[in-house]
C-alpha cells in the first residue's frame, strides 16, 4: 500500500456494482473509504469484506436525495476526520423507464434527485471539509446517454447525466482557487446488477451489446474504479473539468 492513510475517501453508492470495487481499490490504494448507501445489511457486510482485506473502512447509511442526511451525515464524517480528501459521487441510477409523453411528474423528479440533486447536495456539503485536504478531488459519473440522450425510455435519464457533465465543470471553475480538482468517469455498458433485468429476461440483447464496443465485450467495475484511482492521483494533478470515457470505444462499433 501506498502512504495514504490519512487520506480519507468518501464513496456514496457503495454497496454494490461499481461503487464498491471503487471502495476497495481506494481501500487497496491506502485510502481510509467511507461507504455510504442506503442497505444498512449489504453496507455492514461490506465493510467485513473489506476489513478482512485490511482496508481501514466505514458506513454510512443515509439516501442521497435528501437534502437534510447528506448535510447531517457528511458534517459527521468531516467532523470525525477534520478533513475530506475525496468525495465520490457514485450514486445513481437508470431509476425505470418511461417515455416523455406518459411521465409523470413525480418520475422526472425521482431520476434528477437521484443523479442530478444528489451530486449536488453530497458536493456542497463535502466543500468545507475538501478546503481543508491538499489535494482535494471530487469524481461525478455520467454516462454516455449524457451524449446520446439513451435509449428509448431512458430521456429523462440522459438529460440528468448531461447535467452531471455540466455540474462537473461548474464545480471545477467554482473551486480551482481552492485546488480542489473535479472530474468524472462515463461509464460505458459495465456488467453489473445495473443491467441485470434485460440481461436475464433478453440475453440475447445483453449479449448484442458489445457489437457496438470497439473492443467487443462489456467493461467489469474494476476497469472503472481503476480510472478513478488516477484521477485522484497525483499523477492527475494538472485535470480538472474533465470527463473520462470508459467504455472500451462504445458507440463506435463495427
Amino acid at each position: 500500500m501506498s502512504n495514504l492513510k490519512d487520506r480519507v475517501a468518501v464513496i456514496t453508492g457503495a454497496t454494490g456494482g461499481i461503487g464498491f470495487q471503487v471502495a476497495k481499490r481506494l481501500g487497496e490504494d491506502g485510502y481510509t473509504v467511507v461507504l455510504n448507501g442506503i442497505d444498512d445489511d449489504a453496507g455492514a457486510d461490506r465493510i467485513k469484506q473489506l476489513t478482512a482485506a485490511g482496508i481501514t473502512a466505514e458506513y454510512y447509511g443515509f439516501d442521497v436525495t435528501n437534502e437534510d442526511e447528506v448535510n447531517s451525515n457528511i458534517n459527521k464524517i468531516g467532523e470525525k476526520y477534520g478533513k475530506i480528501d475525496v468525495l465520490i459521487n457514485n450514486a445513481g441510477g437508470l431509476g425505470g423507464r418511461s417515455r416523455f409523453e406518459d411521465m409523470t411528474t413525480e418520475f422526472y423528479r425521482f431520476v434528477m434527485a437521484l443523479n442530478l440533486d444528489s451530486t449536488f447536495f453530497a458536493s456542497r456539503a463535502a466543500i468545507p471539509f475538501l478546503k481543508k485536504s491538499d489535494k482535494a478531488s471530487i469524481i461525478n459519473y455520467t454516462s454516455i446517454a449524457g451524449w446520446n440522450a439513451g435509449g428509448p425510455g431512458a430521456g429523462i435519464y440522459g438529460t440528468s447525466k448531461a447535467a452531471v457533465h455540466a455540474i462537473t465543470r461548474a464545480l471545477a471553475k467554482d473551486l480551482a482557487e481552492y485546488g480542489i480538482r473535479v472530474n468524472a468517469v462515463s461509464p460505458g455498458t459495465i456488467d453489473t446488477k445495473f443491467h441485470a433485468q434485460i440481461k436475464s429476461t433478453k440475453p440475447e440483447v445483453f449479449a448484442s451489446w458489445k457489437n457496438n464496443i470497439l473492443l467487443g465485450r462489456l467493461g467489469q467495475p474494476e476497469e472503472v474504479a481503476s480510472v478513478i484511482s488516477f484521477l485522484v492521483s497525483d499523477d492527475a494533478a494538472f485535470l480538472t473539468a474533465e470527463t473520462i470515457q470508459v467504455g472500451g470505444g462504445q458507440g463506435l462499433g463495427i
